[in-house]
């Protein structure tokens, strides 16, 4: 368990959604409204870090939207360049243009960059250096896929993948700018979500080994992702070691989105 529990991130990952422009403004309005012209939402920056991941196309839009309505809401890039400043790389969008943009944070090692991009260690390490190098945190993911779970080795694996990183960056580094978000591959976009229990026990090995590499490190948010929903959001935000969620499909719904913030919200001022 971490020294002292931190304030949790709910961070709604929009992936290639919503299609349009529009319906990119459309879903931010809605969680402007939410938020801010709700009363019963109960919700600001002072219980939880709240995020949105949309498309880079609408990155920019997104943040504008919700800047200008004074929205407690961040924005995070789903992904960063291995490659640094500007230059030939046709696709790319680097960590220097991201932080130049005002974007602070970004997501690194999703299970879909690393099953469909093929994005192994070494390309992982130099999107972490990247990152750190142009000042930004991330959100470091991590997971093992069914047949390696059900070989026993999902706690193996996904140590192993914190191990082919770790010395990419500094001890201050992870202390000051990593979140790691543990997102087992078999349940996202499944419908299937890991157990409390089992959600909790992966968490709880994540920290220990961390806390391995330094002491310090026992107090890095570990986000839970993984087909959460507003009907499983509760009892995973009371499990001691997940300290937040990285929400995928429901985070396209900013009704369903915000149970699940509020959720997090909610057992942190009950800690």
């Amino acid at each position: 368990m971490p020294s002292s529990k931190p304030k949790p991130w709910v961070i709604g990952n929009w992936k290639m959604n919503p299609e349009t422009p529009m319906a990119q403004q459309q879903l931010t309005q809605q969680l402007i409204d939410q938020i801010i012209h709700d009363p019963a939402s109960d919700m600001g920056a002072t219980t939880l870090n709240l995020a949105v991941a949309p498309t880079f196309l609408h990155l920019l839009m997104v943040q504008q939207q919700l800047q200008q309505a004074k929205s407690p809401v961040q924005v995070v890039a789903q992904d960063v360049s291995r490659f640094a400043g500007t230059g030939a790389y046709t696709g790319d969008v680097s960590a220097q243009l991201l932080a130049s943009a005002g974007i602070t944070i970004t997501l690194i090692g999703h299970s879909e960059r690393r099953s469909l991009y093929a994005e192994g260690a070494v390309v992982l390490r130099e999107k972490l250096q990247a990152a750190v190098k142009a000042g930004l945190d991330i959100v470091f993911c991590i997971g093992e896929t069914l047949s390696e779970r059900e070989a026993g080795q999902a706690e193996q694996v996904v140590l192993q993948q914190i191990a082919e990183v770790f010395d990419s960056v500094s001890l201050q580094d992870w202390q000051q700018h990593l979140i790691i978000a543990y997102e087992p591959v078999w349940a996202i976009g499944t419908g299937k979500t890991a157990s409390p229990d089992d959600a909790e026990s992966m968490h709880a090995a994540i920290r220990t080994g961390l806390k391995k590499y330094h002491p310090s490190l026992v107090d890095v948010p570990i986000l839970y992702g993984g087909s959460v929903k507003p009907d499983n959001a509760a009892s995973l935000a009371a499990c001691a070691n997940i300290n937040g969620a990285l929400v995928g499909g429901a985070s396209l719904d900013a009704g369903s989105f915000i149970k699940i913030a509020q959720a997090f919200s909610h057992n942190c001022k009950a800690g």
